[in-house]
């Protein structure tokens, strides 16, 4: 496998360069998630897709507000240790929305809301039913906290039936106590994976890595196997871009070619489909499309 990285500078590489977002359809998402107070990670997270996606019809939806309770060193969403309390209209609201866009697959995400004495778990349960009546047709994947390893929580998603259940394990295991939140988890984040996959086994489960915080090769592929030693079915790897000079500094940007190279790895380990590329996110048009295929019986 290539190691072929280039330092950090000044200037990002050719390849992590993308156009300003704009069109119509970009602008008409934006303004019906800020007129409904709906939050999109898109935006929150600074996804450098978000024009691509947008005006192809693909949107993430950021449930239970804009604020977490955790702090991941890699994130821009505002944190606080007690945010505001729930909009118990967001379930109707956004199945308002999601059907105006008229999608086939739509990517639900969410804040840490460890202040909560479920953590959120109704309430996201809650979203996903009221947008499945909304949309009967159309596939849910469902991006979820770790609920502090809850099972029980964890289950109240699951027995909301999205089509995807994906939790994110971000790093390798070396880095997981300087990249994330000290409520997050190694250990913690396969553990929900591995309940994902056992107590919904007909499900499809997902989740992501991100290169370029200091991980070694060796590191990088032991995360992989654990992923699929947990049955992920879908991996997504993507490089890590500093939101602000506030967060966790870039050590590294990894050339396309072993990103290319870790998706044929993957591909040998097991994965039903990686995804990994600079401009990869755990909300990935690209993935998405496969996923949609392969859970209609078109893959």
């Amino acid at each position: 496998m290539s190691t072929t990285t280039t330092r950090l500078s000044v200037k990002k590489p050719p390849w992590l360069k993308v156009p300003f977002p704009g069109g119509e359809r970009y602008s008409w998402i934006k303004k019906r998630a800020a007129n409904l107070n709906l939050n999109t990670v898109c935006e929150e997270a600074k996804c450098p897709n978000i024009g691509e996606c947008w005006n192809g019809g693909t949107a993430t939806f950021m449930l239970m507000g804009d604020t977490c309770t955790r702090g991941c060193r890699f994130c821009s969403v505002k944190t606080a240790k007690i945010p505001g309390a729930l909009d118990a209209e967001e379930p109707r609201k956004l199945a308002g929305t999601v059907k105006n866009m008229d999608l086939r697959y739509v990517v639900l995400t969410t804040v840490d809301r460890d202040d909560l004495p479920d953590q959120g778990a109704s309430h996201i349960a809650r979203c996903i039913r009221s947008t499945q009546r909304a949309c009967p047709e159309m596939l849910i994947e469902m991006l979820m906290p770790d609920f502090q390893g809850n099972t029980k929580l964890v289950q109240q998603v699951i027995n909301a039936r999205p089509a995807v259940l994906a939790h994110n394990l971000e790093t390798v295991r070396r880095l997981t106590p300087k990249v994330r939140d000290s409520r997050a988890g190694y250990d913690q984040s396969l553990d929900v994976l591995r309940y994902l996959k056992q107590h919904c086994p007909e499900g499809y489960t997902k989740s992501s890595l991100m290169l370029g915080v200091g991980e070694r090769r060796a590191e990088t592929l032991q995360a992989m196997e654990d992923l699929r030693d947990v049955g992920v079915d879908f991996l997504t790897i993507g490089q890590y871009l500093q939101p602000t000079k506030k967060h966790l500094k870039v050590e590294n940007f990894v050339h396309p070619d072993e990103f290319n190279e870790l998706a044929r790895l993957g591909d040998k380990m097991g994965f039903e489909y990686v995804a990994s590329g600079p401009l990869v996110r755990s909300s990935y048009k690209a993935a998405e499309f496969y996923i949609e295929r392969k859970i209609r019986g078109n893959a």
